[in-house]
């Protein structure tokens, strides 16, 4: 069983448009309603390939209530926090060449008593766990030392933790040693506080992650693949996309596929790879099932291309 932790839940609505032209009456050609977060989404792409999970997540007001139904239509088991604020909605205009505009609104502010039942609750639901993935950014009222907390609560408890979270927040739980941390790369660079221009640069910034305390590290290259640093080396990975239309969740997708496949070693990582590029050719923020996977198109090697320019270089 995967537990996903989402401090910050969102309704996402994803419009498709034919063009994003400011000011003018713009009508989609296609409409979508998620639960979304990120957490969110590591859950119900886990729930698409059949495995068991649970999500974690603060849930208030008519949009909260809206979500937590569409989790239940989704097979998906939810372990909600009430709170008093409501629930953020987003919004997401997709365009044809693959453009993407999100408006992501910030959330309510969780009190103190809210923050504490959010970790009692991950601690009550994370027995029997394989894994507790925790995800997304932190909303108003809690401090970027609460993911640390929440590892550190998980990690006493014998649990694995993956963290996908940016800035303060994931500097702040290194100390803490999570198992494994899902960095994009622009959030690879704002962790080391310098550019990355090359495949090789991420593997160094990665390496600095680790000796900070994690573990492994996931990092997403964009359109250039997946890099899986840990213990035993690093490793490349990549998949062709015919066509991206919607880019919102590949990344939770990723990490759900990393986990399903164990969450270590090259294997996971081709998970990863194979779920991420399926994702990025499904509508809005749809997660891909077995069926959507083309596992055998994944290119997996220890021989990393250091040399190799990133098509989208991180400032």
């Amino acid at each position: 069983m995967i537990l996903t932790v989402t401090p910050n839940p969102s309704l996402d609505r994803t419009y498709e448009v034919p063009a994003l032209d400011r000011g003018e009456v713009v009508r989609a050609t296609g409409e979508r309603v998620d639960p979304g977060g990120k957490g969110v989404n590591v859950s119900r792409a886990v729930a698409a390939a059949g495995v068991q999970t649970v999500a974690v997540l603060p849930l208030g007001g008519a949009p909260g209530a809206l979500v937590a139904q569409l989790l239940d239509e989704q097979g998906i088991e939810a372990a909600p926090v009430p709170v008093a604020g409501q629930t953020r909605s987003n919004i997401a205009v997709a365009e044809p060449d693959g453009t993407l505009t999100k408006i992501n609104a910030p959330g309510p502010e969780l009190s103190d008593a809210e923050r504490e039942l959010l970790l009692t609750t991950v601690g009550e639901r994370s027995r029997g766990a394989d894994w507790i993935a925790c995800c997304g950014s932190l909303p108003r009222g809690l401090k970027p030392s609460w993911y640390a907390e929440l590892v550190a609560r998980a990690h006493a408890a014998g649990a694995r933790i993956a963290l996908d979270t940016s800035g303060p927040a994931l500097l702040a739980a290194l100390a803490e040693r999570p198992d494994v941390v899902k960095p994009n790369v622009e959030e690879l660079a704002e962790a080391v506080g310098r550019p990355l221009t090359s495949v090789g640069d991420a593997v160094e910034a990665a390496e600095e992650l680790r000796k900070a305390g994690a573990r492994a590290v996931l990092a997403s290259l964009g359109a250039d693949g997946q890099l899986l640093v840990d213990a035993s080396g690093s490793y490349f990975a990549s998949a062709p996309v015919a066509a991206v239309r919607s880019n919102v969740g590949a990344g939770d997708s990723s990490l759900a596929g990393f986990l399903i496949a164990g969450g270590s070693g090259p294997h996971a990582l081709a998970s990863a790879v194979a779920h991420g590029a399926a994702a990025v050719q499904l509508p809005g923020s749809a997660m891909p099932t077995p069926a959507d996977l083309a596992p055998d198109a994944v290119a997996v090697t220890a021989e990393v291309p250091l040399t190799r320019v990133l098509t989208e270089p991180a400032a």
